[in-house]
């Protein structure tokens, strides 16, 4: 991957050396590690400072969870307007420091103040993937953005695959070892930067700091400051709040309606990890230059709609099994959504687009739970017109279709001096 970026970077920006985009990938792959190696233990470290009252460690984790997303929809499009300003590479490596230290803080927390400070402090740092982003905008040419950004995405399959795994292994162990596996993880990560990560924006290309673009509001009025690229935010907060209805009711809907166990719900979120990483790292880029970013769009979004029906539906879980390939191809149309949306800002306002995008993801990551855990409890309870636990996929599915009509008519609407390729 590295060695493809090297080939050709974007028109103006700085040399960049052949281990540069293999870091960005590294960065978000061991991001995502460390983040996913705390996921199966922290809820029960919550429970530890509790006294294992459950019901009350689940409402003091759902809160660490708001309080995290907030973080990061208050937080992207302050760090992307700092990397706009002072460059990519000092705001990634401290984010990696930062991130480091405050998995330690974690590790070492005596309460749950402690711990929830640690939860914010996290939301902060990790709010740099935006920057990667933008570091990818700033060394690709924009005809192969969508690959790249595919490449990058697997990233965040593999280490959602593999952090739980270790992650399980190390909290058997001790329930404090996975922080400090994710704090290691992140040093390393860290100085492994400082000796090869170049900067990618050129100080000729940099933009001043400005505080009314940097909060979430005014990061938000980039995205409207164009037709296309505000259409293309739309279907991108639409499609991202249907996403949440995998994380927040999977696991209870498929032990409700197909008996599973815990063995059977992790293999089968690994199979979608496996899935979707194959998708990222191998199909996107052939699919659009077959197909184009407009059309590669418009399919990944009607696969996630028809996979959401599957998994809807399906009435044995094997038959759901059929829903994962098919939704994995809904990758392909994040990747053509950023790769679209990039053409239509300069070259000093990546970060800002990239940030005002990660806080929009944010505000998905708030409403999601509430819109699908309260459907799934109303359709299978007593009160319900019909029993139809499938009822919070259906509504995704919904969603999706609304996606890709604002998506279509957004795509046609454009005109050739929005840099857009045509189909």
């Amino acid at each position: 991957m590295s060695g493809e970026a090297g080939e050709a970077t974007a028109p103006g920006a700085a040399p960049i050396r052949r281990g540069a985009v293999a870091f960005i990938f590294v960065t978000i792959l061991l991001d995502m590690v460390a983040l996913g190696v705390i996921m199966p233990i922290l809820p029960r470290l919550v429970e530890s400072f509790v006294e294992n009252d459950t019901a009350r460690a689940a409402r003091i984790f759902g809160l660490f969870g708001t309080a995290w997303a907030v973080m990061q929809f208050v937080f992207s499009p302050v760090l992307g307007a700092l990397s706009d300003r002072f460059g990519r590479r000092p705001v990634v490596l401290l984010s990696n420091f930062g991130l480091g230290a405050d998995y330690v803080l974690m590790a070492m927390a005596p309460s749950l103040v402690w711990l929830f400070i640690g939860r914010v402090i996290s939301g902060i740092t990790s709010a740099s993937i935006s920057t990667a982003f933008a570091y990818i905008a700033d060394v690709t040419p924009p005809e192969r953005r969508a690959a790249i950004f595919g490449r990058i995405g697997a990233a965040f399959g593999a280490g959602f695959i593999f952090g739980p795994a270790l992650g399980g292994v190390l909290g058997d162990i001790d329930p404090r070892l996975p922080f400090w596996a994710a704090a290691a993880l992140s040093f390393v990560n860290a100085f492994y930067g400082l000796l090869v990560l170049p900067e990618s924006l050129a100080p000729e290309r940099r933009a001043p700091f400005h505080w009314k673009t940097a909060n979430p509001i005014g990061a938000l009025r980039l995205l409207g400051s164009d037709a296309v690229l505000a259409g293309l935010s739309v279907v991108n907060f639409i499609a991202q709040v249907a996403h949440v209805v995998l994380p927040s009711t999977f696991v209870l809907y498929a032990t409700y309606r197909y008996g599973w166990d815990s063995k059977t719900v992790g293999l089968t979120l690994a199979m979608v990890g496996i899935c979707a990483m194959l998708v990222q790292g191998l199909c996107i880029g052939p699919i659009v230059r077959l197909l184009g970013e407009r059309r590669a769009l418009v399919m990944g979004l009607c696969c996630g709609a028809i996979g959401f029906v599957i998994f809807g539906v399906a009435p044995t879980g094997p038959l759901s099994w059929l829903g994962i390939p098919v939704m994995s191809l809904w990758g392909v149309s994040g990747a053509a959504l950023q790769s679209l949306t990039t053409r239509l800002v300069a070259a000093d306002q990546q970060g800002q687009l990239q940030g005002a995008t990660s806080s929009v993801q944010s505000v998905s990551q708030l409403v999601g739970p509430f819109l699908f855990t309260l459907t799934f409890a109303y359709f299978i309870g007593a009160s319900a017109p019909w029993h139809l636990p499938g009822a919070p996929f259906l509504l995704a599915a919904m969603l999706m279709v609304v996606s890709i009509v604002i998506a279509i008519r957004t795509l046609a609407g454009a005109s050739s001096e929005t840099k857009m390729p045509r189909p």
